[in-house]
């Protein structure tokens, strides 16, 4: 690469390639190219005049410079941003933007003269003027009328120092709000990508399982109840209930079948469908969720939803005070005083990026919120729902002991079992199949399709028999299959405290799995924290036997606690605490916790929940325990705190600079300085963190 070097200084150089040396696109590989080098300690590259800054291990110089010139850019393969480089390209763009914007104010003030920045001025001011007519004959009198006026009639007044300096304002104001939500879009995006490992891929007619890595255009995969769909393609076979709520918002699920289109990041409620692959990114859906999160009004904090309606509704007023000082005073200076100062602009601005700005925080705590609504919801909750399994307790139970019965033998039950469990993601079903890994039993599929039936269990055929597997309501209330007392009796005496899953095949009992569900450790001093932090109720939801669900209970200082809940009855405890008026946050792991979540006002997935759970959850911890509910909590407090703080500042100062602009004590010019420098700041600090960046959560323990 041919170069001249405009910087040198020891740790430090500069390159300069000339202009678009190197396309866009190019960027981030050559970024990639120059970091992988263990001397370099950072990179700074530019295509616009082929500029490249190095950061430099000291005594490594010559490397570099060798490193430059030796490197082809039309051998470099496009590869796709990651969010670190993205966020830093989208600061040096903002900084860039502000710089430009300071630096042509400067440069027309002292170089042009006035007679031309006068043309300039009243040329750009029209844009706006034509903006705010465009608006008003849309019928909105929103706030592109308020500015549009207040630039009109400074130009009227020829007042042109003070339209010019509106105009800045108003401009550095719209860079600062695309500053704000470019850079959260960037955050969010990674945290919401589709990041599947393995996939079944359906080959020479069975599934095997596979790294997404090896996944190809073309190929055909299978997806099974409460898994998410990791590509986008067209249905080839089967047929399934599918969540598009991450694509469309709706929360219903949709029927879809053979030679229907389906999304990446979309989850199979029911069914199972076998799809051949058209793309493999899931940027659609990526997108799709922060457009969601940016506009969708089912979204955004009530709050922010009022804030922003208020905002417009406040424009009227504008006009008719300007028009009440007007007649009065027969002042047009005054008057236009008024149109310069209003609240709707800093209401309007400063409302969702503080809203954005808390959802960005979160998501570098590795929290991901789905809207501004659901941080509201979180702050203003005091009923929290825990399911127990995967939750509550250790996210890796452990298969303890296996009870075979029915002539079947420990290892058979268990080759049974893990060949049914795999195709279901949740703590339970990896238990039984790391259970059957670490014994090296080989559970070669031998059974037809399996089926999740309405979230109970699983069920299939295995050599012309029916066999189930799951709870003991599931197997025994809901398939018929006894279970003596003798039976019963030695289940009860080697199980212990541990939960128990129940296999058989034939309408016979087969066998049980003893699954150790030991506490997270964190789960006794969250709850305990909780309590001080305004949740009046904390209930737990299992499944399991009401002795097990007593001892968990105990331990955890929970009072409340109901036991072998089947799927429907946690969704409808839910919508009856609810109905009680309280405010319901569930937390989950499981598919059958979806409904309960989606039931509820904010849900939340732990971080290796369900697919489907992760989907239908409003926000994902993607922590390893529970102490994001805490940071949460305060979070969500923080910010409706900044919210109502940002309110009183805004309708104190405005109405202070408007007092002021009525009296004459400072002149339009000034007053619009004071409200657009104002307005920036409150949007400034609201993009701030709320948490201290020193706050030790771990401190609990």
């Amino acid at each position: 690469m041919n170069f001249k070097i405009v910087y040198d200084k020891p740790g430090r150089i500069r390159f300069r390639c000339g202009g678009y040396a190197f396309d866009k696109i190019l960027e981030y590989s050559l970024y990639n190219r120059i970091v992988s080098e263990n001397y370099i300690k950072k990179a700074e590259i530019r295509s616009e005049n082929g500029g490249i800054l190095v950061y430099y291990k000291e005594g490594f110089r010559e490397n570099v410079i060798k490193l430059i010139s030796e490197t082809d850019v039309r051998s470099l393969e496009v590869i796709p941003f990651d969010s670190e480089y993205g966020i830093a390209e989208i600061d040096r763009n903002f900084r860039d933007s502000i710089l430009t914007a300071v630096a042509k104010k400067i440069i027309s003030k002292l170089f042009i003269p006035i007679t031309i920045r006068k043309y300039i001025i009243i040329y750009r001011g029209l844009k706006y003027v034509l903006t705010g007519i465009k608006t008003l004959l849309d019928g909105r009198l929103a706030v592109e009328v308020l500015d549009g006026a207040s630039i009109a009639a400074c130009l009227i007044q020829k007042n042109y120092s003070t339209a010019g300096t509106v105009m800045f304002l108003l401009n550095i104001s719209g860079l600062l709000e695309d500053y704000t939500h470019a850079r959260t879009r960037a955050a969010l995006a990674d945290s919401l990508a589709v990041k599947a490992d393995k996939v079944w891929l359906i080959k020479d007619g069975t599934d095997v399982l596979v790294p997404m890595s090896e996944l190809k255009k073309g190929d055909n995969i299978r997806v099974r109840t409460g898994s998410v769909i990791p590509v986008d393609g067209e249905i080839c076979n089967g047929e399934a209930y599918i969540n598009e709520s991450s694509m469309t918002g709706e929360p219903i699920a949709v029927m879809k079948s053979s030679g229907a289109t389906v999304f990446a990041g979309t989850v199979v409620e029911e069914g199972s469908i076998a799809v051949t692959v058209r793309e493999l990114s899931s940027d659609t859906k990526i997108s799709k969720i922060i457009e969601l999160i940016d506009n969708s009004e089912n979204l955004k904090a009530g709050v922010q939803s009022r804030a922003e309606r208020l905002a417009d509704s406040i424009v009227p007023f504008s006009f008719i005070g300007f028009g009440l000082v007007l007649l009065f005073t027969r002042n047009i200076t005054k008057a236009v005083s008024v149109l310069m100062v209003d609240y709707s602009c800093a209401i309007k601005l400063s409302m969702p990026i503080a809203v954005i700005s808390a959802i960005k925080e979160a998501a570098d705590m590795d929290i991901t919120v789905k809207g501004g609504k659901y941080l509201e919801e979180f702050a203003a909750a005091d009923t929290i729902v825990f399911d127990k399994t995967g939750t509550l307790t250790n996210a890796e139970p452990v298969l303890e002991k296996v009870i075979p019965f029915d002539g079947y033998s420990e290892n058979e039950v268990l080759k049974i079992a893990a060949c049914l469990e795999e195709h279901f993601p949740h703590s339970v079903a990896k238990a039984i199949v790391n259970g059957a890994a670490e014994l090296g039993i080989d559970h070669a599929e031998e059974h037809a399709e399996v089926n999740y039936i309405v979230a109970h269990g699983i069920a299939t055929t295995l050599n012309r028999e029916r066999a189930i597997i799951g709870s003991r309501h599931f197997v025994c209330d809901d398939e018929g299959v006894e279970i003596t007392p003798e039976q019963q009796s030695e289940i009860e005496e080697k199980s212990g405290a541990c939960s128990v899953i129940y296999l058989a095949v034939g309408n016979k009992l087969s066998g049980a799995l003893c699954i150790s569900d030991p506490l997270r450790e964190e789960a006794e001093t969250v709850i305990e924290q909780l309590k001080k932090c305004g949740f009046e109720n904390i209930i737990m939801l299992t499944g399991d036997s009401a002795k097990t669900a007593e001892i968990i209970a105990s331990k955890l200082g929970i009072n409340e606690f109901y036991a072998q809940v089947l799927p429907e009855e946690k969704h409808a405890m839910i919508e009856k605490l609810k109905t009680n008026g309280r405010r319901v946050v569930m937390v989950g792991d499981g598919i059958n916790d979806a409904p309960a979540l989606a039931a509820a006002n904010v849900s939340v997935a732990v971080s290796d929940a369900a697919d489907i759970a992760r989907e239908t959850a409003d926000i994902t911890l993607h922590g390893t325990g529970l102490l994001e509910l805490l940071m949460l909590r305060e979070l969500s407090e923080l910010l409706m705190n900044r919210i109502q703080n940002n309110y009183r500042f805004i309708l104190l100062f405005n109405s202070a600079l408007l007092v002021s602009g009525l009296f004459g004590a400072i002149s339009p010019g000034i007053s619009a300085f004071l409200h657009n420098a104002s307005t920036m700041a409150i949007c400034g600090k609201s993009m701030t963190k709320l948490i201290k960046e020193n706050q030790n959560y771990e401190s609990f323990f």
